[in-house]
């Protein structure tokens, strides 16, 4: 397996061998993202691809600054070029909410191993518990408390206003902590 550096640095010289491996070695990681804010599956793969050609179009504006820590560096630039290609392509389809399955392979990845199959069963109730929020909540909730974002840079990737971020995030813990208590007592009837 090639490291890292010498792919990135292959990319850097837009050589196709070493964008096929990045693009392998990333692409699930890429597509879970992308599916946490869109859920039909043709869209999450076309956003997820389309963020590829941005990342590589951009990949000189990516600082390689520490080996030691360049793989968090390349999946946080990554991700956040795939979010904003998603939100771009909702931006598009008008915030309409998305339907569709996730296919189950793509909850099968090699930074998944360390997983216990009690942790994927909770992460995928999570994510479809989220999917039932409405898309501007859908949103705000996922750059914040999935992706990392503060309020500001969400105002700024979604182009709304500060307080109309806080004021979604709180209406979609709201609503998320309803849904999961609908299911809890869903559960504890059927026992």
């Amino acid at each position: 397996m090639e490291s890292l550096t010498l792919i990135v640095n292959g990319c850097l010289k837009r050589d196709h061998t070493y964008q096929k491996l990045l693009y392998e070695r990333y692409y699930g990681f890429a597509l879970k993202t992308v599916f946490r804010y869109i859920y039909r599956y043709d869209k999450a793969v076309d956003a997820t691809n389309d963020g590829f050609i941005k990342f590589f179009n951009k990949i000189e504006q990516f600082n390689m600054s520490s080996e030691t820590d360049l793989e968090k560096m390349l999946m946080g630039y990554l991700k956040r070029i795939v979010i904003n290609t998603a939100i771009d392509e909702l931006r598009r389809g008008k915030m309409t909410p998305e339907i569709g399955g996730i296919p189950e392979y793509i909850w099968e990845t090699a930074e998944d191993n360390a997983e216990t199959a009690e942790q994927k069963l909770l992460y995928k109730e999570l994510i479809v518990l989220i999917k039932e929020l409405p898309p501007q909540y859908r949103s705000v909730f996922n750059l914040y408390v999935i992706d990392g974002f503060n309020h500001l840079e969400i105002a700024d990737i979604l182009k709304i206003p500060v307080g109309t971020s806080k004021s979604n995030l709180s209406r979609a813990r709201q609503l998320l902590q309803n849904n999961i208590k609908k299911t809890e007592e869903a559960v504890l009837c059927r026992i």
